[in-house]
């Protein structure tokens, strides 16, 4: 099947007005020009795109689908124009990140921020989700470099490189009642204490689980969170212990009202960047690896598939 172009913008422009005089007018044709034109796209797709709703048009699920590539196709199409009217010094640069939920915000940032200090303009498209959900996105190149606690998973169906971007010891924090309780005794006090957990998807939860193991240690689980804000969030109103990275001590102590409570021995956690590529064509993707080499005072991280 031969995609009609020109039907299918008159049906993004409908579906972005959710009404099809409003984008009658936008596109300067009448509403049976473009009622003729979404007709047509029916008829070449062999499903319907909408639904009557009042006096306003709703995406059928087919539409909803539809609409997602339609939106990205003429948004790079408009990305496109900007960038050869655009001089080359201005062409703004575009980096794509996924940060997974359990990442500490302050590391992304630390991360990104060089890349918005250049002299060429740039524009960030930020997500964060699961690693396994953002190396979906990683293969169909909706990103250009993923954040994580973790490597590439081996075996996995994607293809992706791995680089050691830095790691830091983990700490044991509480609302400052509870950290009284656990400071005398610590580690030992953890045993049978209210305990918030990464979930067990992330890499900090199975090391924090061996590490308790290994040391008879049984604490009472009272909350799992597959975000590191939204853990700290329940450790400020007294919920439980938790575990956090070292570097963010400082900001989860000034944020959340929480204190140390003791150094989790033996145990660090460390972070990575994931791309597609070995050495990813984006320079702003080098940028990211500069500054986590700049923090580390490393010439190169190593890089492992």
């Amino acid at each position: 099947m031969e995609l009609n172009y020109h039907h299918l913008h008159y049906f993004w422009a409908v579906a972005r007005e959710g009404n099809l005089t409003k984008a009658a007018t936008s596109l300067h044709v009448t509403p049976q020009t473009v009622s003729e034109q979404i007709r047509e796209l029916e008829s070449e797709l062999g499903h319907g795109l909408f639904d009557r709703a009042g006096r306003g048009l709703v995406l059928t699920e087919t539409g909803q689908m539809v609409f997602r590539y339609a939106d990205q196709i003429f948004t790079l199409g408009r990305e496109l124009g900007e960038t050869l009217n655009a001089s080359p010094h201005k062409a703004p640069l575009h980096l794509s990140v996924g940060v997974v939920h359990s990442v500490p915000r302050f590391l992304a940032q630390r991360l990104i921020t060089p890349v918005l200090e250049r002299e060429q303009s740039v524009r960030i498209l930020c997500r964060q989700g699961s690693l396994h959900d953002l190396l979906a996105l990683l293969a169909t190149r909706d990103l250009d470099v993923i954040v994580s606690d973790e490597p590439m998973p081996r075996g996995h169906h994607v293809k992706g490189f791995s680089r050691d971007i830095g790691e830091c010891p983990v700490l044991i924090m509480a609302e400052p009642a509870l950290a009284d309780r656990l400071v005398d005794g610590f580690p030992d006090s953890l045993d049978g204490f209210p305990m918030l957990l990464p979930t067990g998807s992330t890499a900090l939860r199975r090391e924090l689980d061996t590490w308790l193991e290994a040391r008879g240690l049984r604490p009472v689980v009272v909350g799992e969170f597959e975000s590191l804000s939204l853990l700290k969030a329940f450790g400020r109103i007294g919920a439980g212990a938790f575990a956090v990275p070292a570097m963010i001590e400082e900001d989860v102590a000034s944020c959340e009202g929480v204190r140390r409570v003791g150094v989790v021995e033996g145990l660090t956690q460390v972070f990575y960047t994931i791309t597609a590529e070995r050495r990813s064509s984006n320079p702003l993707v080098s940028a990211i690896y500069d500054s986590a080499r700049s923090a580390r005072g490393e010439k190169a991280p190593p890089t492992t598939a």
